[in-house]
């Protein structure tokens, strides 16, 4: 079924919304994914509010021109490709489509766009693998708090060995 100018338009205005509002974007192949497993992919990504769509190629570079990115590379077009764009945590996709990657090998990183900037696949692999948000600032708030922790550690145990020291002292006096 031929799809009309009026459909690729509004395909294309999607697109453009989509790219503007993101706060990054990975492109991944999907060749040879049955629905079973792009359902999956698509609820994962929906549940840490990432959007994935799957358009023509020349809409998706027009709307990456629109939006500032005159060149995405031809690697990232090979095949059939997915868009997922997040709007929330920026590195959820890459993490979420590299980690179904390993159950679905037919699913795989081909680029992202983190931050303005254009990435391979090498790259958005190496940002898929980092911890996530809440993980990194957790160890913020240890790293903050381990000198606190051993300063405490320290004056109780001053304070420990001081009543030891009565304590041993007055069982002395009392014998």
């Amino acid at each position: 079924m031929a799809v009309t100018k009026k459909q690729k338009e509004v395909s294309l205005a999607e697109l453009i919304k989509s790219f503007e509002g993101a706060k990054s974007v990975v492109f991944s192949q999907y060749q040879g994914t049955n629905v079973k497993n792009m359902r999956e992919l698509r609820k994962r990504l929906r549940e840490q509010n990432v959007s994935y769509k799957v358009a023509r190629k020349t809409l998706m570079t027009l709307a990456a021109k629109k939006v500032g990115f005159d060149a995405i590379p031809a690697d990232f077009m090979q095949g059939p490709i997915g868009l997922a764009f997040a709007q929330g945590d920026a590195i959820a996709p890459a993490k979420i489509i590299h980690e179904f990657g390993k159950v679905a090998e037919t699913i795989k990183i081909v680029g992202a766009i983190f931050e303005g900037k254009l990435m391979n696949a090498a790259d958005a692999k190496v940002m898929a693998m980092l911890p996530s948000r809440d993980v990194l600032l957790a160890k913020i708030v240890g790293m903050l708090k381990a000198p606190i922790s051993g300063f405490h550690s320290i004056l109780h145990g001053v304070l420990r060995n001081f009543v030891y020291a009565l304590s041993e002292v007055q069982k002395k006096k009392s014998a």
